[in-house]
This record gives structure tokens, C-alpha cells and sequence, in this order.
């Protein structure tokens, strides 16, 4: 029922994936799970892809899939642009449901929204066409903001109507349904093709590298930013290991949509210092990794050590500083 964002397939197969061709619909943002095990019901005929950020959220939802024991749903944990880009085919999408997303209401916040032109027109190279995207929400600036983006496109018809009673029944919806809050509902109808493809990011190797040399002792490491095309790495901080005496750098990157927490690591083995990506929590190998580890490999090369073997691809990344500090070696 889980697919993992290194799914071995980019994008999915559905026949692979769900054992069957059939219409393929998306919701973004499934809560609790409590529309999307209705929708399954109703339409058993579909194959659904539900996708969401939160870790809470697919708890209960996966608890509330298995004990209705729906057979049609698979979920992903992340965030939404990266799995319409990687796990779904172009023109493949029937419906995507959007319901009640968060409206960020703050003007400074507004870059966060999920409906914005940029996402709009990048997600009608997902829809098949005539295929649309149903939004409801109970926010009425967030409504206005949506119907502008969508029409600034240029590749949807708008379609205002009243919410389907099923789209009432969702955990906010309800949470909502006694204060007298509006309930707005829209489907955006793909009319034309957009412009540019939104190609499937390339799947390279595990970035690593062999180094030579000596450890440096570090009394402390000081967090690095890094700036890279759509997007930016930040390396928090550095851990040593117990069993080894090395090192693991947690990294988050940002790029394209794509949020990772990632461990990057320095450890001896027996050909020589390995420096690279850490195989946890499922790493995607993308630019902003390849740039955070080309990053580590330079910095142990100015404490000293040398590069004898590369297997990472060099990434342009702009290093914004490290918060005013240098990092200091022990006493």
C-alpha cells in the first residue's frame, strides 16, 4: 500500500503498481484517510494515489485503508510536486482531488501555496486531456488566489460549483461544518497542453568518493548553506560515529519541490576514507545531494586529505556561509 520515494520505477507502472490498467486519480492531502477510503469504495474501478507530508496522517490513514481492507489506494509520505513528477506518467491522470489545503495566509507565506501558476501549469502535463483537478476549500482568499492562478495559465476551463456532499465529509470539512464557514468548490477542466515537459528527474548513482588522509578532530561544525538552480542545501551539523571514529553530516535539501533530511558520512574502510551519501531512510541521489557531497569531499580536502577516486557529479552550488563561523579543530 506505501510506495517509497526510491520506488526502483520512475515513474510507476500501474499495472505494476496496482495490478491493472484503469483511470488513474490523485488526491493531495488524504488527513485521515476518511475521503479517500469513501472514494475507493465508491469507485472501486479507479486506481488512487494518495499523497501527503505528514507522518500522523499516513498512520491513521494506513490503519483506516486496512481495516476496510481497500485494495485500490496506494500512499506516499512527501510532498506532492515530487511524486506527480517522479511516480506519475504524463498525460495519465483522470482527477486530482484537492481538499482543504493549507491556505498559508500570510502574504509573506504565499510562495508556499500549493495551487500557484507554476504548480497549475506543471500539473497539466500530468493530467490526461480533459482531465481536471477539483479543489475545496473553506478559505475565501485562498479561493480567489487559486481561480487567478489558474487563469493566468491559460490551460484550464473553471467551473465554479456547489461541493459534492462526499467533499463534505472530510476531517477539515467537518471540522469546519458547524461554524458557518463557505465552502468553495471548483474543477479546473486541462484544456490545453503546456508549453514545457516537466521531465522525470535522472536517477544517478549513490554520490560517493575515496579519500586518503586523517580525520580531523572537530570541536565543532558550524552550519553551511549552500545555493543551488531551484533550490538550497543546509548542512546542520556533525555527529561522530562510536563504532568507527568517523563522522555523519545531517543534511536538509530543497530543490525542485523535493524536500530530503539526508545523512552524508566519513568513514574508514579498508581501501581508504569513504565520504559520500549514507544509505538511510531511503535518500533520492538528486542535484542538491550530489552538490552537498561534492561540498563535504572539498572540505575534508582543505583539512588535508586527498581525493583518490570521485563517483559523484559536480553540481554548481553557490555557498551562502556558515552563520559567521569558521569550524575549529580541538585543542
Amino acid at each position: 500500500m506505501l510506495l517509497r520515494a526510491d520506488h526502483p520505477e520512475y515513474p510507476l507502472s500501474p499495472s505494476a503498481v496496482w495490478g491493472r490498467e484503469a483511470p488513474l486519480v490523485v488526491e493531495i492531502g488524504f488527513g485521515d484517510g476518511r475521503f479517500t477510503a469513501a472514494l475507493a469504495e465508491e469507485r472501486p474501478d479507479w486506481n488512487l494515489l494518495a499523497i501527503d507530508i505528514s507522518a500522523g496522517s499516513l498512520s491513521r490513514a494506513i490503519g483506516r485503508l486496512v481495516a476496510g481492507r481497500v485494495t485500490n489506494v496506494r500512499l506516499f509520505h512527501g510532498p506532492a510536486e515530487f511524486a506527480l513528477r517522479q511516480l506519475v506518467p504524463p498525460s495519465s491522470l483522470t482527477r486530482i482531488y484537492v481538499n482543504f489545503p493549507d491556505p498559508w495566509p500570510k502574504a509573506r507565506h504565499e510562495e508556499n501555496r500549493l495551487l500557484r501558476a507554476e504548480f497549475l501549469t506543471r500539473v497539466a502535463t500530468r493530467l490526461a486531456p480533459g482531465g481536471a483537478l477539483w479543489l475545496t476549500t473553506d478559505h475565501d482568499e485562498y479561493w480567489q488566489f487559486a481561480l487567478g492562478e489558474a487563469r493566468t495559465t491559460g490551460l484550464y476551463s473553471i467551473d465554479e460549483r456547489e461541493p459534492p456532499a462526499a467533499l463534505l465529509a472530510t476531517k477539515y470539512a467537518l471540522k469546519w461544518k458547524f461554524t458557518g464557514r463557505t465552502f468553495h468548490h471548483v474543477v479546473f477542466t486541462k484544456t490545453a497542453e503546456a508549453r514545457e515537459p516537466w521531465p522525470v528527474l535522472p536517477r544517478p548513482p549513490m554520490p560517493h568518493a575515496l579519500m586518503e588522509g586523517e580525520l580531523p578532530e572537530l570541536a565543532r561544525f558550524d552550519k553551511q548553506v549552500l545555493k543551488i538552480e531551484g533550490g538550497s542545501v543546509v548542512l546542520l551539523e556533525a555527529l561522530r560515529r562510536i563504532e568507527d571514529g568517523g563522522y555523519v553530516f545531517l543534511a536538509h535539501v530543497e530543490e525542485h519541490g523535493i524536500v530530503q533530511q539526508v545523512l552524508l558520512e566519513a568513514r574508514p574502510t579498508p581501501r581508504g576514507l569513504h565520504v559520500g551519501l549514507a544509505n538511510f531512510a531511503a535518500p533520492i541521489a538528486t542535484d542538491g545531494v550530489q552538490a552537498a557531497v561534492g561540498w563535504l569531499v572539498g572540505w575534508f580536502e582543505a583539512r588535508g586529505l586527498r581525493t583518490v577516486q570521485r563517483w559523484y557529479r559536480d553540481v554548481a552550488a553557490h555557498e551562502l556561509g556558515a552563520g559567521g563561523r569558521r569550524d575549529e579543530p580541538a585543542s
